[in-house]
């Protein structure tokens, strides 16, 4: 078996790295979305941004090992199937998002702030095609990250 995933944010300066490309593709993800589901879940992003100064930072950084953790059977997958690993994500991407969505759920069922809890049941009907969309941008922080590891 190959090294687990979460070895690409192994050390400090690697895990910072990670973290900021992630805040990156996640605004990106945000900014793209259209429509009356584009309008709640740009709304939503505002409202949790707004929290705290770096409020979504120190959230992915709780949540990094958890997501690494998740996507690690699939990453391992990749690799023993010898297919690029960033292809595996973007070929299952039903699967990644149950993977990430798992940990947000549990997460969110132990948020200590209402409005938080109160968002995320809001938008988590939309969650499983929103993170399936946004596989391919997963996909490519796994090829930058992972290749790098």
């Amino acid at each position: 078996m190959a090294e687990p995933l979460g070895e690409i944010a192994g050390n400090a300066d690697k895990r910072k790295a990670v973290i900021e490309d992630c805040l990156a593709a996640l605004d990106l993800e945000v900014a793209s979305k259209g429509g009356i589901s584009g309008i709640a879940i740009k709304g939503g992003y505002k409202l949790v941004k707004s929290v705290k100064p770096g409020f979504l930072r120190d959230v992915m950084d709780h949540l990094l090992d958890d997501f690494l953790a998740a996507l690690d059977p699939l990453y391992q997958e990749a690799l023993e199937k010898g297919v690029p690993p960033g292809d595996h994500l973007e070929a299952n991407r039903p699967r990644v998002a149950n993977a990430l969505l798992e940990v947000t759920d549990k997460r969110a069922k132990n948020a200590k702030m209402a409005v938080l809890k109160k968002t995320y049941g809001k938008l988590r009907p939309m969650a499983q095609k929103q993170v399936e969309n946004a596989a391919p941008r997963l996909a490519d922080l796994l090829r930058k990250h992972a290749a790098t590891a």
